[in-house]
């Protein structure tokens, strides 16, 4: 291990993961086609061509934002689905708990995903797809061991609309405002969770 190197990696690590957050708020407010690598650069503090060391272009960042947030969910979801010697209402609580977490966390990514998916390189969207497949398939297992007589078809679905109630909501969350507004995140995470639950038994 070149130990001397280090420093210099992590340094770089840490720019690319800011250019990633600040492509995340940018492109969520603004849309990708909205946002020049000039604007990246400055949101992130460093000069647009200096982006080029971390990225080949502004897709190329949108790929590693969206790829890598797929990555994130995936490896998320299986530890929080556990094992399967596990409780399958412990897996699937803590599965909508993860799921929760993480949208309320992300709410820009989710905002990227949904609107500029096709704004992706073929293969990084091909990659993207794999990977949402794979988390499905680990809802679909988890809920396949609380009603084993179900269909594939029927359990995707029940997966899928609760992502849908999840995903949808996050921008609705923040503090508390007297006169109404936005909910507050403590109880919007409870409400989720409750509601998601219910979703996916009922």
């Amino acid at each position: 291990m070149n130990e001397t190197a280090s420093p210099r990696s992590e340094a770089k690590a840490v720019r690319r993961q800011a250019l990633l957050d600040a492509a995340a708020g940018l492109f969520a407010a603004q849309g990708f086609a909205g946002v020049s690598l000039a604007d990246l650069g400055a949101a992130a503090g460093v000069s647009g061509p200096a982006i080029y060391r971390h990225f080949a272009g502004k897709q190329a960042v949108l790929g590693a934002l969206l790829v890598g947030v797929s990555e994130e969910l995936l490896a998320g979801g299986r530890r929080a689905a556990g094992t399967e010697s596990e409780e399958a209402e412990a897996s699937l609580r803590a599965l909508v708990a993860f799921h929760v977490d993480f949208a309320l966390s992300k709410p820009d990514v989710i905002r990227v995903q949904d609107r500029d998916f096709t704004s992706l390189s073929h293969d990084d969207q091909s990659a993207v797809r794999t990977l949402q497949l794979a988390y499905v398939d680990v809802w679909v297992q988890a809920l396949r061991r609380l009603r084993p007589l179900a269909s594939q078809p029927e359990l995707r679905l029940r997966a899928q609309a609760v992502f849908g109630l999840i995903n949808s909501t996050p921008h609705s969350v923040g503090r508390a405002r007297s006169g109404g507004g936005r909910v507050p995140a403590p109880t919007a995470h409870q409400l989720l969770e409750s509601m998601a639950l219910a979703a996916l038994t009922a």
